[in-house]
């Protein structure tokens, strides 16, 4: 009944707000299930990606959190015998963040997951309508970065 009077509501919402709703939900639902830009799942994926090992200022640069968060992400993960960190020999001041077995274990279930989301993500779009709708959205982020741009605001390093 909620659900019901809640649609009937949206649908007679103006297409702006509905879509800035939808847009919304669209971010709960993937940093929900898809896990976020600076999260365990994140680090681990990112690491991966960096052939197991990097530093965490460079891992910082690739995260869209604060260096408190990354620490704590990251001191979550060491205590889960995911990762290693270490002071790199050419400078003591830099930690060296490495995947342990366990990690590369868990990172490679991770990443089975995040293809398995991806694929059933978008499986009520035929491949013509997934390349339709990735043409809105190209169009909308490059409108929205160049809002962006016009206020000066803060955008996201990645």
């Amino acid at each position: 009944m909620i659900e019901t009077q809640f649609q009937e509501t949206a649908l007679t919402e103006p297409p702006n707000r509905r879509l800035l709703h939808d847009l919304g939900y669209f971010g709960h639902y993937l940093h929900l299930h898809a896990g976020g830009r600076g999260g365990k799942q994140y680090v681990l994926i990112t690491l991966v990606m960096h052939g197991g090992e990097m530093s965490q200022r460079d891992l910082l640069e690739h995260a869209c959190i604060s260096s408190a968060s990354l620490s704590e992400v990251l001191a979550k993960l060491e205590a889960e015998g995911l990762v290693t960190r270490t002071k790199t020999e050419e400078d003591r001041r830099l930690l060296a963040v490495a995947l342990t077995e366990a990690g590369r274990t868990k990172a490679d279930k991770v990443m089975e997951d995040k293809n398995r989301f991806e694929e059933e993500s978008f499986a009520c779009f035929d491949e013509q309508e997934r390349t339709q709708l990735l043409d809105y959205l190209d169009r909308l982020v490059r409108h929205w970065r160049t809002l962006e741009e016009k206020e000066e605001v803060p955008a996201c390093r990645n």
